[in-house]
């Protein structure tokens, strides 16, 4: 079985869910408000840790109350934090409006550094898979984690974002040149490339990595490029909240690829694996959810 190597923050999640977001000077009520754990690289684990597939999680947890609260919320999932840091947390206000739709507002803290004596007690050469995303590649300690990851050899599964357009170009190419799997929306892949057609963006990234592209595409599915597009067809659900789509559907894509499933059928689980996520109120699975994909995962039925 692979080993995977996560990288990256977790963090408090604020929900606040609205009718529709106001303009400026506007005035709404907030429907329901709530606390929950999540972040990129949370977000990614937690599918892992829910399904009992081999990872290590590397995430740094601080001080403060969003950092007692992440480590709370950690603990009660069996999810001890490795590394502990004498700073503060941040936070992230998530805008969750009627259509399931997301806007985020993110006060960043400690959760998004990164030492690379993190991972002194490992090697790093053990992990077949190694995510990143591009939240922290952006922050002040994103070339420790590039240089970091030079010469490895597992495969960096890098997720850019919504905010990768606006990572120093040297700084993206730098990531670019670790040939990673890219995953990420059409929009994003669009904003990164500078192209308004999918399967040129598609194309153009391809060239910049020497590796797979996937992209996701809503209720259609996700698609990716190993020399030819191949389309992946969506799996139905009542969205109810798109927080934590796309982390948890790479989530599902190296919990697949874990097992030796082929990348068509790991995309195909991964569609699985956010179906379920946008169906609930926050990023975390349910029991049955986690019965259901346990399944499907075992019996290779997708």
């Amino acid at each position: 079985m692979k080993k995977s190597l996560i990288i990256g923050s977790t963090v408090c999640d604020i929900m606040i869910y609205i009718d529709k977001l106001p303009t400026t000077a506007g005035d709404v009520h907030v429907n329901e408000q709530l606390m929950s754990v999540g972040g990129c690289a949370y977000n990614v684990a937690n599918v892992l840790h829910r399904l009992d597939l081999p990872h290590t999680f590397i995430s740094p947890v601080g001080t403060g109350i969003y950092g007692e609260f992440v480590k709370s919320e950690l603990l009660k999932q069996g999810m001890t934090p490795e590394i502990m840091v004498e700073a503060a947390n941040g936070c992230c206000y998530c805008f969750v409006e009627q259509s399931g739709e997301r806007t985020f507002i993110s006060h960043h803290g400690v959760e998004y550094t990164f030492n690379p004596d993190w991972l002194n007690h490992l090697d790093i050469d053990d992990f077949d898979y190694i995510y990143i995303c591009g939240l922290e590649i952006e922050e002040r300690d994103g070339p420790l984690i590039i240089d970091t990851l030079n010469n490895v050899n597992g495969t960096v599964i890098f997720c850019p974002g919504p905010r990768g357009a606006l990572i120093d170009s040297k700084r993206l190419e730098a990531v670019y040149g670790l040939n990673p799997i890219i995953h990420c929306n059409e929009e994003e892949i669009k904003a990164l490339t500078n192209e308004q057609v999918l399967e040129t963006a598609i194309l153009k990234m391809h060239k910049r990595t020497n590796n797979i592209v996937i992209t996701t595409l809503g209720d259609k599915g996700a698609c990716f490029y190993d020399g030819a597009i191949h389309y992946i067809e969506g799996v139905k659900s009542k969205v109810v909240d798109t927080v934590g789509a796309g982390d948890s559907h790479v989530g599902g894509v190296i919990a697949a690829l874990t097992i030796d499933y082929d990348l068509s059928d790991a995309i195909r689980f991964g569609n699985h694996v956010s179906s379920k996520i946008v169906s609930r109120n926050g990023v975390n699975l349910y029991l049955e959810d986690v019965s259901e994909l346990r399944e499907l995962l075992s019996e290779r039925i997708i």
